[in-house]
């Protein structure tokens, strides 16, 4: 039974996925391993992968067909936002990276709109992926969000949006590009600035200020594959220039089932709520680790 699973999810996966370069579905062999291996001490390096045309050209096109059709979904809103997503403080200084504020105006299509025919879906629900995922991330396994919003998501940036510095809710995060804008939308990032022990706001303030010598900066193109660790690593996506819009898959696993979103983020993201979100709302919850967010 699980051996016919396992077929099924490798066919699935078949000329949607590199799999002569990437060969995410023989992850017990020697290629797979090698590859392993090789996204492991990038992350090490730091703490962001890249396999460039992970997915091949003619399915880069269906890809690419899916999130324009998908995009008009997106919720966009603009709002004024620290590194945090956070309220700021007024008895720390103006300097302070909890009270510098920037513009963030981009859109989002909510997990709930993409079906399970959409090719995307088929990747993010593919244990093969998942095993993949984990296995370069250093897990046992991972776990799809129950979050029914937050969990696979196509970020879409038109011409002035920006998603300024901040930090990802989850330890770590997997794009895939579909489409690229005709200028900016570049990713920029300060590997592992911060920790679970620390917030490092030195640092983070000299990166604000324009220092950019700890920064990293992709040249991203449709069909590259990006696993980022960007719960301790700051970043941004600079101003998308141009009338073509830009399309990311955002790809989000947590390390242990169940992981929901917060509710005002939901909100202020997706622009509602699911019933778990307010459900959770009036519960109240609380998150294992004490970092900003």
């Amino acid at each position: 039974m699980h051996a016919t699973a396992q077929q099924e999810d490798n066919t699935s996966l078949h000329g949607l996925i590199d799999i002569e370069h990437y060969p995410i579905n023989q992850l017990d062999g020697q290629a797979g391993q090698r590859l392993i291996d090789e996204c492991r001490q990038q992350l090490a390096d730091d703490g962001c992968v890249v396999l460039k045309r992970f997915v091949p050209e003619e399915a880069l096109a269906r890809l690419e067909r899916e999130t324009e059709r998908l995009s008009p979904k997106a919720h966009y809103n603009q709002t004024e936002t620290n590194p945090y997503n956070s309220d700021g403080d007024p008895d720390l200084p103006a300097s302070h990276p909890r009270n510098r504020f920037d513009d963030r105006t981009n859109g989002f299509v909510a997990g709930d709109c993409i079906d399970d025919s959409t090719i995307i879906r088929q990747v993010y629900q593919s244990p093969e992926f998942q095993r993949f995922i984990a296995a370069v991330v250093g897990m046992d396994e991972i776990h799809e969000y129950a979050d029914p919003l937050a969990g696979l998501v196509i970020n879409v940036l038109r011409e002035g949006c920006q998603h300024p510095w901040h930090y990802d809710t989850n330890e770590f995060i997997v794009t895939m590009m579909t489409r690229q804008s005709h200028g900016g939308g570049r990713f920029e990032y300060a590997p592992g600035i911060r920790s679970p022990e620390g917030e490092n706001f030195e640092e983070v303030e000299k990166v604000l200020d324009g220092d950019r010598s700890t920064l990293k900066s992709l040249d991203l193109q449709p069909g590259d594959l990006q696993i980022f660790f960007g719960r301790y690593s700051l970043h941004r996506v600079t101003p998308v220039e141009g009338d073509k819009e830009r399309h990311t898959v955002i790809f989000a696993y947590a390390k242990e089932p169940g992981f929901i979103g917060r509710p005002e983020r939901a909100q202020r993201i997706f622009g509602r709520m699911a019933p778990i979100h307010e459900q959770l709302l009036k519960e109240g919850m609380q998150r294992s680790d004490n970092l900003q967010d």
